[in-house]
């Protein structure tokens, strides 16, 4: 259950830090460490640091103090906070926290915002209990360059050399399902030299390859590219999606399982999972067109793609 934490902590008070609540462990026991900039201030670097507090919430509250204000010692790494960007509050929901900032956020340059989102989601990861981080600006979810919510992050989401690779680019080959001409099949179109960021997760690229529709003529789209995805996220080989409502209100020929099996096919294809978790604005418990069931992850499903033999 989510709730906000009144009390604040008197390290976070002068760097205008309110922190939410929840019930926390000990850090996990794999060397915690603080990620501040290095002094080129174009990477991040990992500083040991050992965390005093007991409970999740003053934990939390500890170490973004930490990262908002570094040892006055130290020499070789400087805060990702820039001037006039605050952390206004962070709210634990269940293993997610999220973290609310001002303003003053949407004005940091690209590599800068990239640098200070990386450093706060890999430091915050590596407490018990925490496994996402979401962030906020003025109230309102942190979006990204194609105007879709970024989500929930994780550590595995940020390349381990953040600052060399901010802006490095690779191309791959995906494997994309999409319907046929009667929306009642999936078929596979191969799509190469797909160019992107690395720092973007392979599960999310292959969603937003898949809202962009097919290059085939005898492909059709099956996700709208009006719905949004508010966020992707993997753990136990099982890739979790949320989209927001639109994908209910999808008006299409497609058949509701050739929609669906479209995503969950091309994720398991090219992901580096073997199941797909769908929900829609959060909530999973529900059918799908009244004909597939969203409450379990589903598993890649090539009876329903044109051509393929039942084993």
């Amino acid at each position: 259950m989510k709730r906000v934490l009144a009390v604040m902590l008197t390290v976070l008070l002068a760097a205008g830090l309110l922190f939410g609540c929840g019930r926390g462990d000990r850090v996990k026991k794999n060397g915690f460490g603080l990620y501040y900039l290095n002094r080129d201030k174009t990477e991040l670097v990992k500083v040991p640091y050992e965390i005093q507090s007991e409970e999740m919430e003053e934990q939390i509250s500890e170490v973004l103090g930490k990262l908002v204000s570094p040892d006055a010692d130290a020499e070789d790494y400087y805060t990702p906070f820039k001037k006039g960007v605050k952390i206004e509050q962070a709210v634990i929901d269940g293993k997610q926290v999220q973290v609310h900032f001002n303003k003053k956020y949407s004005s940091l340059k690209s590599s800068d915002e990239v640098l200070l989102r990386a450093s706060v989601v890999k430091t915050l990861v590596q407490i018990s209990g925490v496994s996402y981080v979401s962030f906020f600006v003025g109230g309102e979810p942190l979006m990204g360059a194609d105007n879709n919510p970024i989500g929930l992050m994780r550590g595995e989401d940020f390349v381990q050399n953040i600052g060399s690779s901010l802006h490095s680019y690779e191309t791959v080959t995906l494997t994309l399902y999409f319907a046929n001409k009667n929306g009642d099949k999936l078929v596979e179109e191969t799509v190469s030299n797909v160019r992107y960021n690395t720092n973007i997760s392979m599960d999310r690229l292959i969603l937003e390859q898949l809202l962009k529709g097919p290059a085939s003529s005898d492909a059709y789209p099956t996700v709208p590219q009006n719905v949004k995805i508010l966020s992707v996220s993997t753990k136990d080989q099982v890739c979790y999606v949320n989209f927001d409502k639109e994908l209910l209100n999808v008006k299409t020929n497609v058949k509701p399982e050739v929609l669906i099996y479209s995503i969950v096919n091309s994720i398991t294809a090219g992901g580096s999972t073997s199941q797909v978790q769908i929900s829609i604005n959060g909530e999973s418990n529900i059918n799908f067109g009244e004909s597939v069931k969203l409450d379990k992850p589903l598993s890649r499903n090539l009876d329903i793609v044109e051509g393929e033999e039942k084993e």
